[in-house]
């Protein structure tokens, strides 16, 4: 008797320590229908279904934004929506594609000058019904030789777009990528897009924020909101809020305060998602040289949030995403370091605090040409798309899992 109950005691002990380890034979992979050399995925589920673009290096000097719909379980040969030999072509500042009732909007970056950090948002429209794509809009009104970057684009009323970015038109000069201070100041900014390709009611948010971490927009039922990583003169950036309440964009707001004081930009931003007025933002901070990833709910369209929930593990290279799936629950994904190497995670968070299982997606690498990983949720399934990469060259891979294996 004695010896069942030793053995009874292991087995749960055995159970109750795999329960905790993260799964990883749920995941489901989609040949990608690109060869080498790709790199900067974007997810997009819509009316029409999921799509994504990525940028396919054909040379040295000339790059490719391509496109491809899911149909089933494949993608679809994929087209070219546009290519140049004058693109900025950065790790963490990718392209995008959105889709409103048909019509597609995406973006790139275009260099206006021999500056390195000197570039344009150019937009290519595709409108319902017709074959031939508009390229090369510019997004902003200004013609200084400076960075514009990080957009942030969602389907906005009937046929247009809701679009934000970071706007340098007022630091006088190109930026320094090597995230050290300078003298100017990068802004945010944010516009409407129709299908026509009309850009109108064009508002700076932000007179400073931090120059270089990805922004992230949502609407809620009271409106949209646009969350980016500020910066204090004192050199703190922490995630802060604004919203379009009755026709103005309410003074910022940080969501929580961390107090994270950093002398350079951490490339890390944050994602949110909206689901009527229930939000969920995700975010990468490094507060006493510790790094984390919080999640924070808030049931009034982002006016208050709750305390932040810490989903990551010791270390974190950051990197995230978020998917609402309820009114108090989400999936958030980051990439976690464990034992020297880097794994992209993806797991339920409740705003209560619960957190089930996390799904092991694939082991990154951390270099910066592995990008950012992108998560998309439609109907009841989760899709993922990143950058493998394998002797120094960049693959895109896609998979996807269903949610309730979750």
């Amino acid at each position: 008797m004695e010896n069942i109950t030793k053995v009874v005691a292991l087995l749960m002990l055995v159970l109750a320590v795999s329960c905790k380890q993260d799964k990883a034979d749920t995941l489901t992979s989609i040949p990608f229908p690109d060869g080498e050399e790709t790199s900067l995925p974007y997810l997009f589920s819509g009316i029409e279904g999921l799509m994504m673009s990525w940028v396919k290096m054909v040379n040295d000097s000339t790059a490719q934004l391509k496109y491809s719909r899911l149909e089933g379980s494949n993608w679809v040969p994929p087209k070219v929506i546009v290519e140049g030999t004058d693109w900025f072509v950065n790790w963490a500042d990718f392209p995008s594609i959105t889709e409103n009732n048909g019509n597609l909007l995406t973006h790139f970056l275009e260099k206006s000058s021999k500056e390195t950090f000197s570039y344009d948002v150019k937009l290519n429209l595709l409108p319902k019904g017709v074959t031939q794509w508009r390229n090369g809009l510019q997004l902003h009104n200004d013609s200084t030789k400076t960075e514009h970057g990080f957009v942030s684009v969602l389907p906005y009323q009937e046929d247009s777009f809701f679009v934000a970015w970071l706007d340098g038109r007022g630091s006088g000069a190109s930026m320094n990528h090597g995230h050290d201070s300078h003298g100017g100041s990068m802004s945010i900014r944010a516009a409407t897009v129709s299908s026509d390709g009309t850009i109108s009611n064009e508002s700076q948010l932000d007179a400073k924020t931090c120059d270089c971490c990805q922004t992230t927009a949502a609407i809620t039922d009271n409106g949209p909101i646009v969350i980016y990583r500020d910066r204090s003169d004192e050199e703190v950036r922490d995630i802060a809020i604004t919203r379009y309440v009755n026709g103005q964009w309410t003074t910022p707001k940080i969501i929580h305060e961390d107090g994270w004081k950093i002398n350079g930009c951490p490339v890390n931003g944050p994602k949110a998602d909206a689901k009527g007025n229930s939000l969920v933002v995700t975010w990468f901070t490094g507060v006493n040289n510790k790094p984390v990833v919080n999640v924070a709910f808030s049931t009034d369209g982002g006016e208050n949030f709750g305390e932040p929930i810490q989903v990551s593990g010791l270390e974190t290279l950051g990197r995230v995403d978020v998917a609402i799936l309820e009114s108090n629950m989400a999936v958030v994904s980051w990439v976690d370091t464990e034992n020297g190497k880097n794994y992209l995670k993806a797991m339920k968070v409740e705003s209560s605090g619960k957190m089930y299982t996390p799904v092991l997606v694939t082991e990154m690498d951390p270099v910066r040409k592995s990008g950012f990983p992108q998560m998309e949720k439609l109907d009841d399934k989760l899709y993922f798309a990143w950058t493998d990469i394998l002797e120094d060259i960049g693959s895109v891979k896609t998979a996807f899992i269903s949610i309730s294996s979750l």
